[in-house]
């Protein structure tokens, strides 16, 4: 039962929020997770698109004292949040960041650091900069915010590897609280996410993944002629506005060329654009000027924009997380929208590309090799020029060699040989780390995969891949619910929600949650349970769907721990 002093933090919460930003009522998971940083928790807050993340640290942000630094990871994002703290009668907000002029820079830690602006919108980039991060430190932040935490996961390993270097960052600032914010994130992810941000005992707020108003359908093509024009066709049909994903920046522009040329009012959007043209592109879309957007994955992340009707994708993400993320762009009004998958099982190829990258055994050993032969720390940007490697390539690197514990980072964001492993044994288990990263992408491509093939409700598998018990039908999806036949889609299996399948009695069930250990591949938890397989997660191996027949007859599988929660 909450004391006293807990009702107060609550009510002093719920006073702000309706005072400062007009909100008359919190959600639970806000009040849970904004609680949490109230009383110096780390906290890792996992809320749907449209939950409303992003009110956790403006209201606990106005409260304490002390600016709050907010990681966010493309400067559009920045200044929607920004935008919407303008909208509020809220504390300033400011950034620094690549688009800005020197003078607009310094006016943003001027208003910083004489307490005229409460929020500091930052890339990780930026605090991987000493200037930065020295002046952070001088204005002793109460809060550092990794806003799309997800991306510690994702981009951190090979996009984006200065992600990883956040939790050093945090340190050498004064060890504020930390709070983590994402829209997906399954237990593995979890689990990584509070690993790589270093949080200490953090509290986990998880809201329900259901977003019952997006119906759910998955398109399968033999051909890849017939997938376009299908996309293109669907983008057309459906009620505006709405977003297409596609895996390259070529095929971004051909479909947004191709649907303008039917009159429609579509924009691409990919990194390769430059800054002003996505800007406009962004502003145009939130504005209601855009019928369609094309992109790239990196469109849409914390976009304010409630009516989007539909997300299609033109190819396979590579995970249901991504997959998750990006349809939950749509209906976040509540309101009627569709997510389409349209799938060829040849596409997957360009994402098992990017799930093996990673450096090379070479590439370590030349990055440890160097770090060794230091007499003292060294700076990654010497390493950079020492070895002629990228500075996004030599902190991928470093950061494989300190999660193997063969380097660590000290106060001044140097790195230096951890006592007793060799530079030889630390490349080694380096190369083991990013194996067991490769080995977990594919994965997870394959769940998607597994997604897109499945002849049972795709609400249920799709929830049962974040750990949240669903019994369905669904009724809506097309297996649940088929649309009318299409002459140019594969339908195999569809409307087969699993009720009629073979009965294979097992003498053993495994709710999500249990805890498992095979014969073969170690230890695990289960994910989800449907009819007679069960989906695993295993420490060694990734995710991996079982039959319990098989593994009862066999002996190959047995529980550990009872289910969590």
């Amino acid at each position: 039962m909450p004391d006293e002093s807990d009702l107060r933090t609550a009510d002093l919460l719920r006073r702000t929020a309706a005072d400062v930003f007009g909100w008359e009522e919190l959600r639970t998971g806000q009040l849970s997770a904004m609680r949490a940083v109230m009383a110096g928790r780390d906290t890792l807050a996992v809320m749907p698109t449209g939950a409303g993340k992003s009110a956790v640290y403006q209201v606990t942000g106005t409260l304490l004292p002390g600016p709050t630094v907010v990681v966010s990871p493309l400067i559009a994002l920045q200044r929607d949040q920004m935008a919407g703290l303008l909208r509020r009668d809220a504390p300033e907000a400011v950034a620094v960041n690549s688009a800005q002029s020197a003078g607009e820079t310094e006016a943003a830690w001027t208003a910083v650091r004489r307490g005229d602006a409460e929020f500091l919108f930052l890339s990780p980039e930026q605090l991987a900069k000493d200037e930065v991060v020295e002046r952070l430190a001088e204005v002793s932040p109460s809060l550092f915010v990794v806003d799309e935490a997800q991306c510690v996961t994702g981009w951190g390993h090979d996009f984006r590897p200065d992600y990883l270097r956040l939790p050093q960052a945090v340190r050498r600032v004064g060890s504020p609280t930390v709070l983590a914010l994402t829209a997906t994130a399954a237990p593995p992810v979890r689990e990584e996410i509070v690993q790589r941000l270093a949080l200490e005992d953090p509290a986990l707020v998880v809201a329900g993944f259901d977003r019952p108003n997006i119906t759910l359908e998955v398109r399968r093509f033999l051909d890849d002629a017939d997938k376009r024009r299908a996309v293109v066709e669907r983008a057309a049909a459906e009620a505006k506005p709405g977003i297409v994903y596609t895996a390259t920046r070529r095929q971004a522009e051909e479909y947004a060329a191709e649907l303008a040329d039917l009159g429609l009012h579509a924009a691409a959007y990919h990194a390769g654009l430059t800054a002003d043209e996505r800007s406009r592109t962004h502003d145009a879309f939130l504005a209601g000027e855009t019928d369609v957007v094309v992109a790239t994955s990196a469109f849409g992340m914390g976009i304010d924009k409630e009516d989007v009707r539909f997300v299609l994708h033109a190819s396979v993400p590579g995970s249901l997380d991504a997959y998750y993320q990006e349809t939950g762009r749509a209906g976040r009004d509540g309101g009627p929208a569709v997510a389409v998958l349209h799938y060829r099982s040849q596409d997957s190829g360009l994402q098992n590309f990017f799930a093996a990258r990673a450096p090379d055994e070479e590439t370590l050993g030349e990055v440890a090799k160097l770090i060794h032969g230091h007499d003292g720390p060294v700076g990654l940007d010497e390493v950079s020029a020492e070895t002629n490697l990228s500075r996004r390539r030599v902190t991928a690197a470093g950061n494989l060699l300190e999660q193997a514990g063969a380097v660590r980072t000290e106060a001044d964001g140097r790195v230096r040989p951890v006592p007793g492993v060799t530079a030889e044994e630390g490349t080694a288990r380096a190369a083991e780390e990013a194996e067991a990263r490769r080995r977990l992408e594919r994965s997870r491509l394959e769940m998607m995969q597994g997604f897109a093939e499945t002849t049972g409700c795709r609400r249920r598998f799709l929830l049962g891949y974040f750990g949240e018990p669903y019994d369905g039908p669904c009724g809506a999806c097309d297996v649940c619910s088929p649309p009318p036949s299409r002459d140019d889609t594969v339908v195999e299996g569809a409307g087969d929600t699993g009720e009629d399948r073979p009965a294979h009695p097992a003498a053993v069930s495994y709710p999500a949650g249990t805890g498992v250990r095979h014969s073969a591949w170690g230890d695990g938890t289960v994910m989800s349970e449907d009819g007679d397989r069960i989906t695993v997660l295993f420490d060694s191996m990734g995710y991996r769907t079982l039959s319990l027949a098989s593994t009862t007859e066999n002996g190959l599988l047995t529980a550990v721990t009872d289910p969590v929660g």
